[in-house]
């Protein structure tokens, strides 16, 4: 059973079950992870993309949980800058809605609950003149503005996970959980079933399988399985259109039904939209954007962009479901977005992870830790704020220095494919391209601007193996291939995973 024997076995290969197996790896303990599908294949993709504080959160007096969030963009700036970046927003003031006062206090409160080193603070706006104002209809003259960060999400699951293997965890998709026992002060945790079985044991298990925590938890055998986490499932959707002319800041557009919506800029062409908050029942993985989602921010992007869209003007849709604290809310757009960590001590410990968000996963798997830490002796100290994610290590000049040399270094590459790529994998790029001098080397384009060479790492680096895993999660290459071309694309990078 050596082999088969791990201190930590972390169940859930989202955003916070691959930053907790990271830090965990990092600390000295040997973990497993064990993901039912794909990495961040579920909620942690279908996100509407930010490392933000929460201005909107401030309404709810969820303070610290602001703090928290504000504080820690700089870290993750810093930690991954290849996939986070500054971004302004721009919030048109509405007559009737929030009075303008109330929007100034709480945008000088986001400026100042956290300190700031790189992100300018607020300010307001005369939309009549700014470049802002072109994508608005001109009965919108005044707006403020502020800023906060784009990550793409899926490229930060896939970051933590490289960063958990560099530091020996194993990393095991596609792999469900099937039964967890207790056993002479052990876990042992059933992979799969059938010819595909395998038992491991753990001294500790983590619970981070999201929208699922619930069910990871019924697996439990005896008294462990006394009192079962409860989350609110809470859909959020998303539609993607090309990009909105004007439209090169983000917006934050205020709804008379109190909600807020965000029209973000989104690979380069295209106008991000989202989200909504409606409860649901239903398995996590089949839910998709109702047809009521889609008029509901058509109508909200409607009311503020002077060119009027409508369905035959989207391109993606995509929804996930958020697994959140059940904190007693009527209303699923007020359920908190907080997280809490319910440890049963055990023995063997168990630690169930419920709610969140993508901008505190890293404190999370921090405080996760620490609630752990009596059971998991000796486990070294926390690593993981001054630390980059792999393909973040561009050096203190920052990443368009990195890139600008990186690119000089290639000559027989075009800039701009590279500074595409750049913005996948960082100062992994190289492990990308190897020893090619020019696009053509990398091998045919398979769709989208993949190369062969491309694909074959993401099977072999990235643990893709479908190909959605890469036209979706790994990249966003689906967007750049018209519908009818796509099962095709499909088949052709289907075949390039199963040679790698």
């Amino acid at each position: 059973m050596a082999d088969n024997t791990y201190d930590l076995a972390v169940i859930g290969g989202g955003i916070n079950g691959t930053g907790i197996a990271a830090d965990a790896a990092g600390r000295g303990l040997r973990v497993v992870l064990a993901e039912a599908e794909d990495l961040g294949g579920a909620t942690s993709s279908a996100s509407s993309k930010l490392i933000h504080g929460g201005l909107r959160y401030l309404e709810h007096y969820a303070f610290r949980l602001v703090r928290e969030a504000l504080s820690e963009r700089e870290v993750l700036m810093a930690k991954a800058p290849h996939i986070i970046w500054p971004m302004r927003f721009v919030l048109p003031h509405v007559d009737g809605m929030r009075p303008a006062p109330l929007l100034r206090a709480g945008l000088f409160l986001y400026d100042h609950l956290a300190k700031r080193r790189t992100l300018p603070a607020s300010s307001s706006l005369d939309l009549a003149p700014a470049p802002a104002g072109r994508a608005l209809k001109p009965e919108f003259r005044r707006a403020f503005t502020y800023w906060d960060c784009w990550v793409d999400d899926a490229r930060l699951v896939i970051a933590n996970a490289i960063a958990a293997r560099d530091k020996g965890a194993e990393i095991l998709t596609r792999t469900p959980v099937t039964a967890i026992a207790t056993e002479a002060g052990h876990w042992t945790v059933t992979l799969g079933s059938g010819a595909d079985r395998r038992d491991i044991r753990a001294r500790a298990i983590v619970n981070a399988a999201g929208p699922w925590v619930s069910a990871v938890a019924r697996l439990v055998r005896g008294a462990h399985n006394r009192s079962l986490p409860h989350v609110n499932l809470i859909k959020g959707s998303h539609i993607v259109v090309p990009r909105i002319e004007g439209a090169g800041d983000a917006f934050i557009f205020q709804n008379r039904d109190g909600r807020v919506v965000f029209a973000l800029p989104f690979e380069h062409a295209f106008t991000l939209i989202g989200t909504t908050d409606v409860r649901t029942d239903g398995d996590p993985r089949d839910v998709s954007v109702s047809l009521e989602e889609e008029d509901y921010l058509l109508a909200l992007a409607n009311r503020f962009f002077r060119k009027p869209l409508t369905v035959a003007d989207i391109v993606w849709r995509f929804a996930g479901v958020r697994p959140l604290d059940d904190d007693g809310s009527d209303d699923p757009a007020s359920v908190t977005r907080d997280y809490r960590l319910d440890l049963n001590a055990g023995p063997p410990a168990m630690l169930h992870v419920i709610g969140g968000k993508i901008t505190t996963y890293r404190r999370l798997a921090e405080a996760g830790l620490d609630k752990l830490a009596p059971h998991l002796s000796p486990m070294g100290p926390a690593w993981t704020a001054g630390a980059p994610l792999p393909g973040g290590d561009v050096g203190e000049r920052g990443f368009e220095a990195w890139l600008s040399t990186f690119q000089d270094r290639h000559p027989g590459f075009d800039p701009a494919d590279l500074a595409r790529l750049a913005r996948r994998y960082g100062t992994r790029l190289g492990k990308v391209i190897g020893d090619a001098q020019n696009l053509r080397d990398l091998g045919a384009d398979l769709g989208g601007g993949l190369s062969q060479r491309e694909v074959a790492y993401l099977a072999r680096e990235e643990w893709a193996r479908r190909p959605e895993d890469v036209l979706w999660r790994r990249t966003k290459a689906g967007l750049r291939i018209p519908a009818a071309a796509r099962e095709a694309a499909s088949e052709r990078i289907l075949a390039v995973l199963e040679r790698a």
